[in-house]
C-alpha cells in the first residue's frame, strides 16, 4: 500500500471524485513548461479550464489570503498535483472505518476523497481560512459527502473527534504539532510535508505514533507545499543587518572565497543537499538577487542575531564571500555541505524524524543517529 500505489477501492473513488469537482471557476494552474501560474476562467474558456483541471499540475486557487481576485504576490491556497495526492494517500494507508483528520482542507478535494474512503462521519477537515472552508463545505455537499469541516488552526487538531487512526496535512510545517501526536492512537500514522526555515521545499514524512507519546518515521520523498499560515516568518529587512552601500563594510567583516556554486546548493530543484544544509544551519533566511552586471548574489541572514553573509557568483570558479556578525553563516553552510558529501550525499529518504511533546529530532538512517540541533 505504501509503495505509491493505491488499492482497487481507491480507483472508483478517484474516478467519481476528480479534482475538477472541487475547483473554483477561476484557477491559476502552473504551466510546467514555464513554471508560471496562468489565469484560466471557466466562463471564458471552458475547454482550457477542463484541460488544466484534469492535468497533473498544481493549481493556485487563492492569492494573498483574499476571498476573491488575483493574481497577487503570494499564492495562499491551492489544489495539489493529483500524482502527489495519490502518493500521499498511499503513504497514509487510510482504510474503511478509520478516523481521519485532514489538516488543510483547501478546496475540499482530499477531505472528500478520505470521506468517500472511510465514511463521512469518520473524517474531520480543518481549514484556517473561513472563506475557503465555506467553499469546501459547499463542494463536499454537492458531491454527496458530509464530513465535518471546521475553521481553525490545523496545528491544534480537533480533540472532540480524537483519537484518530490517521492524520494527513496538506501544508508544510516546520515542527510536527504535539496535538497531532496526542490525538493519534498508538500505531496510527501521521503524514505531513516538513521543511526547514532555510529552504523553499521540504520532504514528506510518515510517522508512526508510539505508546510513549512520541512519533517516529522516515522521510519518503521531496515535496513543495505552501507553508502554515501561523508559521509564516516575518520578513527580513537587509538594512537591519548591514548598510545598503556595500563599499563600506561594517567593522569585523570577513572576506573569503568559496568553490561552492548555486548548483551545489539552492539551484538544484528539490535538492537534498540544500535541504540538509537547512537541517544543520538553523534559524537562517536565504535570498538571492542579481547585480546589474548579471552577477548572482546569495544572501544569508540569521534570525538569532545580526549575522549575515553575501556570496557573489560570477564567471570566476571561486565566489567572493563577505560575512559578519557573531555567526559566520557561509562557513556554517560550507561545513554542512561537506558533512552531507562525506556521509555519501544522502537523499531525503535516508533521513527520518522523531517528535514528541518537548523536542523533535532528525536522524540519518537510524533513529539513534541524531543530526543537527533539537527543534
Amino acid at each position: 500500500m505504501r509503495s505509491g500505489r493505491l488499492d482497487i477501492g481507491w480507483a472508483r473513488i478517484l474516478s467519481t471524485l476528480p479534482r475538477s469537482r472541487f475547483l473554483p471557476d477561476v484557477i491559476w494552474p502552473k504551466d510546467p513548461a514555464t513554471g508560471v501560474n496562468i489565469p484560466v476562467d471557466k466562463a471564458v474558456d471552458p475547454v482550457s479550464w477542463r484541460g488544466w483541471a484534469d492535468a497533473d499540475v498544481p493549481i493556485v486557487t487563492q492569492w494573498d489570503d483574499r476571498s476573491t481576485g488575483g493574481p497577487g504576490d503570494t499564492a495562499t491556497s491551492s489544489a495539489s498535483q493529483p500524482a502527489l495526492v495519490v502518493n500521499m494517500l498511499a503513504e497514509l494507508d487510510a482504510r474503511p472505518g478509520h478516523r481521519v483528520l485532514d489538516a488543510g482542507t483547501g478546496t475540499g478535494w482530499t477531505t472528500g476523497l478520505l470521506a468517500a474512503r472511510t465514511g463521512s462521519a469518520n473524517v474531520v477537515g480543518i481549514e484556517y481560512d473561513a472563506a475557503v472552508a465555506d467553499a469546501a463545505r459547499a463542494r463536499l455537499h454537492a458531491a454527496g459527502l458530509d464530513p465535518l469541516v471546521v475553521t481553525g488552526d490545523g496545528a491544534a487538531g480537533w480533540p472532540a473527534r480524537a483519537p484518530y487512526d490517521r492524520i494527513q496535512c496538506t501544508y508544510a510545517v516546520r515542527r510536527i504539532p504535539p496535538a497531532w501526536v496526542e490525538q493519534t492512537r498508538p500505531g496510527g500514522l501521521i503524514v505531513a510535508p516538513w521543511e526547514t526555515g532555510l529552504t523553499h521545499h521540504g520532504a514528506l514524512v510518515r510517522l508512526t505514533v508510539d505508546e510513549d507519546g512520541t512519533a517516529s518515521g522516515p522521510f519518503v520523498r521531496s515535496v513543495q507545499f505552501m507553508g502554515s499560515r501561523p508559521e509564516r516568518p516575518t520578513p527580513v529587512d537587509r538594512e537591519d543587518y548591514l548598510p545598503s552601500d556595500v563599499d563600506s563594510w561594517p567593522d569585523g567583516t570577513d572576506q573569503t572565497t568559496s568553490t561552492l556554486r548555486p548548483a551545489d546548493l539552492w539551484d538544484t530543484p528539490y535538492s537534498a543537499a540544500w535541504w540538509t544544509v537547512g537541517l544543520l544551519v538553523p534559524d537562517v533566511v536565504h535570498a538571492t538577487s542579481t547585480a546589474d552586471d548579471g552577477t548572482l548574489i546569495g544572501w544569508l541572514f540569521s534570525r538569532r542575531c545580526r549575522s549575515w553573509s553575501i556570496a557573489y557568483f560570477d564567471d570566476d570558479p571561486e565566489a567572493e564571500v563577505y560575512q559578519g556578525g557573531p555567526r559566520r553563516l557561509w562557513d556554517e553552510v560550507e561545513t554542512a555541505h561537506r558533512w552531507w558529501a562525506e556521509h555519501g550525499r544522502p537523499g531525503h529518504e535516508d533521513f527520518g524524524l522523531t517528535t514528541g511533546t518537548e523536542t523533535e529530532r532528525v536522524w540519518l538512517r537510524d533513529p539513534a543517529n541524531i543530526i543537527g540541533p533539537d527543534r
